[in-house]
């Protein structure tokens, strides 16, 4: 019976890991332009501060997407090799032009694979980022695991993610717009029903700050840090992996 439940359970996480696939594929050739559109362009900000805390010179992108992580990245120092890291070909297929565009294609590689299950070898990168993807993750804590386990001692983590805003005022005003505004501009450009359903639902159930540092610090992360920007709306996370003698 137990053997049944787990296997019931890994079918049900696998399908919705194929869900999740499926429709950024979807949606991938209007990604970029429906992210600049719906947070007024301030993401490429927030992928700037979170490039800024990138440490060594072999790193990981993870949900890369369309590769602007990765690409800001590379900006920075041309001694910077990045690799990107996702589950969607169609979204990678994309990075791969915008990486040629920018004369960047022998710094980034990139990777079709699941942030759960991450095909490295341990301690191998020098820092791990994830923008605005952690939460698409179907299993967080094994995604932080693996984190973990494939950055080198004194490595940096770099998470960016949607957060909860604390003014009230400012919370209800950006709750509205999260859940009215956004899904039907999103509707319309992108032509899929459901994926700008699917954001706000998954930063409404995405946990909040305090949590992710705690499930940082229980992974193994030390000197976990946060930074609020825009008023709470994103949240950018920090830590090094310290190993104990």
């Amino acid at each position: 019976m137990a053997m049944n439940v787990k296997k019931s359970q890994e079918m049900q996480v696998y399908e919705k890991r194929k869900r999740v696939q499926h429709m950024f594929s979807f949606i991938a050739s209007r990604y970029d332009l429906l992210n600049h559109l719906l947070s007024f362009n301030i993401d490429r900000l927030w992928r700037k501060k979170a490039a800024c805390r990138v440490r060594g010179k072999r790193i990981l992108d993870l949900a890369t997407g369309t590769g602007d992580m990765a690409i800001e990245i590379a900006k920075r120092d041309k001694n910077f090799h990045i690799i990107g890291l996702d589950i969607s070909g169609e979204m990678l297929s994309l990075a791969q032009k915008k990486a040629r565009d920018a004369r960047l294609e022998n710094q980034i590689e990139l990777v079709q694979a699941s942030m759960e299950h991450l095909p490295f070898r341990s301690s191998f990168f020098d820092s791990v980022v994830v923008a605005f993807g952690l939460r698409n993750a179907q299993d967080r804590i094994r995604a932080l695991f693996e984190m973990f386990r494939v950055l080198r001692k004194e490595g940096t983590a770099v998470i960016l993610e949607f957060s909860h805003p604390a003014i009230p005022v400012f919370k209800d005003v950006y709750l509205y717009y999260t859940q009215c505004i956004l899904p039907l501009i999103g509707k319309v450009i992108s032509g899929h029903r459901n994926a700008y359903l699917y954001l706000p639902t998954s930063i409404a159930a995405f946990p909040n700050r305090e949590y992710l540092k705690h499930a940082m610090r229980a992974v193994g992360f030390g000197n976990v840090y946060c930074k609020l920007l825009t008023l709470g709306i994103v949240a950018l996370h920090t830590g090094k992996k310290i190993c104990k003698v």
